[in-house]
């Protein structure tokens, strides 16, 4: 289990010093973790079942839970405590596809997933079970789930080449010289041949759809879309937000309040399941962007950069139903494209954790394949069995293989 604080805030620095580097640090923060993976969650709520509009209420909810969060913790306890949604979880929505009960059992799934994190900030117990997973094999579920999505630019070169070329060929030419821009710029080509593509077929865009609203749906509880989604998506946020955020705060010297960061991003995963917001955690990777030493000089200050890009997140929220709108009218595969590619990367990372420690090499090979596969027992979905068959196959097997 990480280590938790259970000392008082530190006191903010009262002597004059810049604003600037710390608010700059903030917004590019939140506009980074928005900007990187804001595809993969709309493709993982539309697998699902969500509606167009139901996916813009998901991303909008998702971008205030996570902003209020980030607001309440890092003003409570002064250090750079930055939340995220949880990117490998969409990314399990899209190999996961429709359950029982379609989008409201999903809705339902994400609710329980929210008690769980509760449950995990108040029982240590149940942290320790999490912890307690082979990491090869938690990173080789994740791999198996990545790839459909990493597949899909791809397979978007046959149906969409005039708008996808360009997208891979921005986005490779920016991994060689700017590769922290390289998703941005990949989608600021794909609107640009987006807006070609409308405009060459004459078509509108439906400006009402534009303005940001909170669509709600009632959970409908299915046991198989409870397992399928709900266990997964848990143990994948943990495994790959929550506690390596704990890590990376913890290369900076700053110690995380578990407990109070469970509690918030757990009730806030509760209440904007209705609304479609599949799960909040701790940032991991950009987390870094508010707690290192560029954000602030002075680490009592560095909290500022962690609330703008709280603040940030509230005001990209409201970008979330025109990006819908817009995404909605592109050619086939375009978003899917984008979303591949910003998961190339995690994808790697997550191949290179299951297969690098050779006493897992094989349960963690098992786990990946049946995650990849996509098959369905019983109404749950792969990932579920994909824990299950690695972890058997690693309690079969002697220690070595």
């Amino acid at each position: 289990m990480p280590q938790v604080s259970t000392t008082s805030p530190p006191d903010i620095d009262d002597e004059p010093a810049g604003l600037a580097q710390p608010l700059g640090a903030g917004t590019i923060t939140a506009l980074v973790g928005f900007t990187s993976s804001f595809a993969v969650v709309l493709s993982g709520l539309r697998a699902v079942g969500a509606s167009p509009a139901q996916a813009a209420s998901g991303l909008l909810v998702l971008c205030l839970t996570q902003g209020l969060g980030i607001l309440l913790l890092s003003f409570r306890y002064r250090i750079p405590i930055t939340l995220a949604w949880s990117t490998p979880g969409a990314a399990l929505l899209v190999s996961t596809g429709s359950v029982a009960g379609g989008w409201a059992g999903a809705v339902a799934a994400f609710v329980v997933t929210g008690v769980l994190i509760v449950i995990t900030g108040l029982w240590h117990r149940l942290g320790s079970l999490v912890a307690a997973i082979p990491v090869p094999i938690a990173q080789a579920m994740l791999a198996g789930v990545l790839v459909p999505l990493c597949l899909a630019p791809v397979q978007a070169l046959r149906t969409s080449p005039a708008v996808v070329v360009p997208v891979i060929v921005v986005w490779l030419v920016l991994q060689r010289f700017a590769p922290k821009w390289a998703v941005l710029v990949a989608f600021v080509t794909a609107a640009v041949g987006t807006g070609i593509d409308i405009a060459v077929d004459n078509r509108h865009l439906d400006l009402s759809a534009m303005v940001p609203t909170v669509e709600w749906t009632a959970p409908q509880w299915h046991w198989q879309a409870v397992v399928g989604i709900a266990v997964p998506l848990y143990i994948v946020t943990m495994a790959s937000q929550n506690i390596p955020g704990v890590a990376v705060m913890r290369s900076f010297d700053f110690r995380v309040p578990w407990r109070a960061s469970m509690l918030v991003t757990g009730v806030g995963t509760i209440l904007g399941a209705g609304a479609g917001g599949h799960a909040i955690n701790l940032a991991a990777i950009s987390a870094a962007l508010s707690a290192a030493p560029s954000a602030c000089a002075d680490p009592k200050r560095r909290w500022i950069a962690a609330a703008t890009a709280g603040a940030t997140y509230l005001v990209l929220g409201l970008a979330s139903a025109a990006l819908v709108t817009f995404i909605a009218a592109a050619p086939a595969g375009t978003l899917e494209t984008v979303a591949g590619l910003a998961l190339l990367a995690t994808l790697a990372a997550a191949l290179t954790g299951a297969l690098s420690d050779s006493e897992h090499r094989i349960s963690a090979l098992v786990t990946f394949l049946v995650a990849a596969s996509g098959t369905t027992f019983f109404g749950i979905g792969g990932a579920f069995w994909a824990l299950v068959a690695g972890l058997t196959v690693r309690r079969f097997l002697p220690a070595g293989h």
